[in-house]
């Protein structure tokens, strides 16, 4: 079936129609909910958030967008409360000084280094502003246009661009300066 047919399937109360409709985008949707809340249990937490939303507000679904476009608004979304929710229980005080360093001797194994690596951009990624992290992850992570983007921030082209232009800068300076 294509996407239409599964959307009114879906509309129809058809919870395979919908498992198969929103299975062509689950793993995207992942991605973004992952590279939002930086770990991957508060990531399946959004997801499922994010489905159940999306099958509970199915009726508003209008289609002027694309399916996907809609599902990761609801998945950033997700993830985005699931975020604030833990910055409410975790005090500012708290920090992890078990966390890893990176390892600037070359001597840790492939495995390490990309643990070490992900770790820095999760962190990284954490410390831009928010609707920069949500740029540059439905960008880089998602791989929605520009145009997706913008309607889903409500801003133009032009600032999504921005935004990711300033996401990716920020980042540089964050992972060189982790580096360092």
């Amino acid at each position: 079936m294509d996407e239409a047919e599964l959307l009114a399937a879906c509309r129809g109360g058809d919870q395979h129609a919908f498992a198969e409709l929103v299975g062509r985008h689950r793993t995207n949707a992942w991605h973004v909910c992952l590279q939002i809340t930086g770990n991957a249990h508060d990531a399946e937490d959004a997801l499922q958030d994010a489905l159940t939303a999306a099958w509970q507000n199915l009726h508003r679904f209008r289609g002027e967008a694309r399916f996907n476009t809609w599902l990761h608004r609801i998945a950033t979304n997700a993830a985005l409360a699931v975020v604030r929710r833990r910055k409410i229980t975790t005090s500012l005080d708290d920090t992890d000084d078990d966390s890893p360093g990176i390892d600037l001797t070359g001597h840790g194994s492939g495995f390490d280094e990309q643990v070490v690596t992900a770790d820095a951009v999760h962190h990284a990624l954490a410390q831009l502003p928010e609707d920069f992290r949500v740029a540059i992850v439905l960008a880089e992570f998602a791989d929605l246009p520009y145009a997706d983007i913008a309607e889903h921030q409500g801003v133009s082209v032009a600032t999504v661009k921005t935004r990711i232009h300033r996401a990716r800068k920020q980042l540089a300076q964050s992972l060189a300066a982790a580096h360092v």
